[in-house]
């Protein structure tokens, strides 16, 4: 996605910095360019090179519809392991239009039974940087996202970096994208 035309946020805007991870505030009037919109926020950057990801939630302050962050998966009624997968590839790294499954991100998925009925989500998941700041808030995208899906009672994601993430996890649809030879 080319950036967009400046946009003067209309409003002090809560934002995560990119690649810190570090939440701050944006002062209304500060003028951004989206970089990127997949899954629920807005990648931006500033005038000054700096880059931000602004949530759905906010999406007002760049005139924009607020887009809500549990949406459930318009999907059959019952649970299936297919709708835990297909909302993880609704998470996106704010830096590269690719979602967190063709990445290469998540490394496993197990579905058992929870204690209490229902199911038990276990995900094991990387960055494509040990030192990546966004980690806690994809795992969070993930378990909010997951806990959306029929019969989920409860999610666990852990941030894992050993096998350490590499170009050759991604799907042949995302090297394509990126334009990585196949």
């Amino acid at each position: 996605m080319p950036p967009s035309e400046p946009i003067a946020l209309s409003r002090n805007t809560p934002v995560i910095g990119i690649p810190t991870g570090i939440s701050a505030t944006i002062p209304m009037g500060t003028s951004v360019r989206i970089m990127q919109h997949l899954g629920t926020g807005y990648t931006v950057i500033t005038e000054y090179g700096q880059m931000f990801r602004i949530d759905g939630k906010d999406a007002d302050a760049l005139g924009l519809p607020i887009i809500q962050a549990t949406e459930t998966p318009a999907a059959p009624r019952e649970f299936s392991e297919n709708l835990v997968w297909d909302q993880l590839k609704t998470v996106y790294d704010p830096e590269i239009p690719v979602n967190i499954v063709d990445l290469g991100l998540i490394y496993s998925c197990v579905v058992t039974p929870a204690n209490e009925g229902g199911k038990k989500v276990d995900v094991k998941m990387s960055m494509t940087a040990p030192g990546c700041g966004m980690g806690d808030v994809l795992k969070r995208d993930v378990e909010t996202k997951v806990a959306g899906v029929p019969e989920v009672k409860e999610v666990h994601v852990e941030v894992v970096f050993d096998p350490p993430w590499n170009p050759g996890r991604m799907s042949e649809a995302a090297k394509l994208q990126l334009g990585f030879d196949i």
